[in-house]
């Protein structure tokens, strides 16, 4: 071909373009400096030279070069998902609609690439200290646990969010830091629900109600942002005064306490009095209504009693008139001291006296004095 043999006779002879240069004879191109310049083929032919001399082994480095190349791109396009991850493979930045489970998966390197999000349940703690009251992550601001309470108090809460990757692909790209986003949205659920309450509640009256009340504001706000997550549960771990004041809020809630104890106790003694004036008052009431049913019934027997006497006495006065008197004097002598001993039968008034009350209280001493001794 001509420009294969720009050196050969036909150029000579014609001077074509591939020939003798333009003001020059014979033998080629001429340099501007003098000396004419190498051919086509002796450039490749150097060219070809010199990139064998720079890669030892020639072809055998080019394919070993592709190789590695192919090595490369198949570890860059073969990956494995974890049994607690869910893949997302993207297209040219875009998401894909399916997901990728656990396993071992391909994609088009570097034209596919794929984003993982772990499906397991992820704890978030708020406001959680150490025993001696520092914050366990440095990077968090030390009053993020202390909110102010609807009655005008600062409460320390302490609590944990439990949540869930819902939607792995709303999860990667609706939102850049996930996790400050559940942060955030937990503490904003939290100081609302706190700023309604009275400190008591968030203390022990009502944590399930005030952990209820977050879990619902705090997944709306989730679902606002469209961030894919779902909260399982909210979990207060602490609530009290800050460290600052927690001394004096001991002695209020001591002095609390004690008032509670005394009025239980005196509310106590003014029912063991009420008792006590009641059962009094139904036991006269009883004895009262006792004495009433007495009294009534004696009556009742005496005026049957006089009624049968007086019965007897007009049948036989004169029986009956001795009969009460007899009966009388038997009741009225009946306990008296006096011995009474009629004259005897010469009718000498005076006869010896026996003492017999004396003998009596003598008998009576003598068995006091027996019985002791014994």
């Amino acid at each position: 071909m001509p420009w294969e043999n720009n050196g050969g006779e036909g150029s000579r002879n014609n001077g074509g373009p591939w020939g003798q240069a333009p003001g020059g004879s014979g033998g080629g191109l001429r340099r501007p400096g003098g000396g004419n310049t190498p051919n086509l083929e002796d450039i490749l032919n150097r060219s070809r030279d010199q990139f064998r001399n720079g890669l030892p082994g020639g072809r055998q480095a080019l394919i070993g070069g592709a190789l590695a190349l192919l090595v490369f791109w198949g570890l860059n396009s073969v990956y494995t998902i974890d049994p607690q991850e869910v893949g997302v493979e993207l297209r040219f930045g875009t998401p894909k609609a399916e997901l990728s489970m656990s396993g071992l998966h391909f994609l088009l390197w570097p034209v596919e690439t794929v984003e993982r999000a772990v499906t397991t349940v992820n704890q978030t703690q708020i406001g959680a200290s150490d025993a001696s009251g520092s914050a366990r992550n440095s990077s968090l601001d030390s009053s993020e646990g202390l909110m102010l309470s609807g009655d005008q108090n600062i409460v320390s809460v302490q609590f944990s969010v439990f949540w869930a990757i819902d939607d792995p692909v709303k999860y990667l790209f609706n939102v850049r830091d996930q996790e400050s986003m559940v942060r955030f949205a937990a503490e904003s659920a939290m100081r609302e629900v706190v700023g309604r309450r009275p400190a008591q509640d968030i203390y022990s009256d009502d944590r399930s109600g005030v952990s209820a009340e977050v879990l619902s504001i705090m997944q709306g706000i989730l679902q606002n942002y469209d961030l894919g997550v779902n909260v399982s549960q909210v979990l207060i771990e602490n609530a009290g005064p800050p460290a600052e004041v927690i001394d004096a809020f001991n002695e209020v809630q001591r002095a609390r306490q004690d008032e509670t104890r005394l009025q239980e106790e005196a509310r106590s003694y003014a029912n063991t009095l009420l008792g006590d004036a009641r059962g009094r008052a139904a036991a006269l009431r009883e004895d009262a209504a006792a004495y009433t049913n007495r009294v009534v019934q004696e009556a009742t027997g005496e005026s049957q009693r006089f009624n049968a006497v007086y019965a007897e006495y007009v049948n036989s006065p004169e029986v009956t008139r001795k009969r009460l008197y007899l009966e009388t004097m038997e009741q009225v002598l009946g306990g008296s001291e006096k011995v009474l001993i009629e004259s005897g039968a010469d009718g000498n008034p005076v006869v010896p006296y026996l003492p017999l009350p004396e003998l009596r209280s003598g008998n009576k001493t003598d068995a006091t004095t027996s019985t002791t001794g014994n």
